[in-house]
């Protein structure tokens, strides 16, 4: 499971344009929908939102990576973004979200999921790279940046 297989420009938005985490995630939903990467966008929202009600997926320092598991999917896909102003997303340190990772995986592909979420987490580790990636302009600049830093590292 390589994080650079998944991630894609096409699938990025900056700025997004929803103000509160259910927006974001619906948001991204339908950007990876009018992309062609799902033919299912309603379903996919519903487990995505479903899952962030059990616990927020904003898991601090500025980023929430929302999830889910589909049985209409066929592999893995992500999408991400930047609120244009920081969202609250519920996250234990308080802090609001600066960058959403969505990532939505089928259902009998556990391991990868498990995988991917590890190494987006072990990716924004570093504050060097979660900053810049906070302070990106546009979806160009955040895939370049990811991309870089993606295919220079082990992650």
């Amino acid at each position: 499971m390589n994080l650079s297989d998944i991630v894609q420009e096409k699938t990025m938005q900056v700025p997004l344009h929803s103000t509160d985490r259910k927006g974001v995630i619906e948001e991204l939903v339908d950007l990876l929908a009018v992309k062609d990467c799902v033919s299912n966008p309603e379903t996919i929202k519903q487990v995505v939102w479903e899952r962030e009600l059990q616990r927020t997926t904003g898991i601090g320092e500025g980023l929430a990576i929302p999830h889910g598991r589909c049985d209409k999917l066929e592999k893995m896909v992500m999408a991400m973004g930047r609120p244009a102003t920081p969202i609250d997303f519920a996250s234990p340190d308080k802090r609001p979200v600066e960058l959403i990772i969505l990532l939505v995986s089928p259902t009998n592909n556990t391991s990868d999921h498990i995988q991917a979420l590890g190494r987006i987490s072990r990716l924004m580790i570093d504050r060097s790279f979660r900053e810049a990636a906070y302070s990106t302009e546009d979806s160009k600049e955040l895939f370049s940046l990811f991309q870089e830093t993606l295919n220079s590292s082990s992650v």
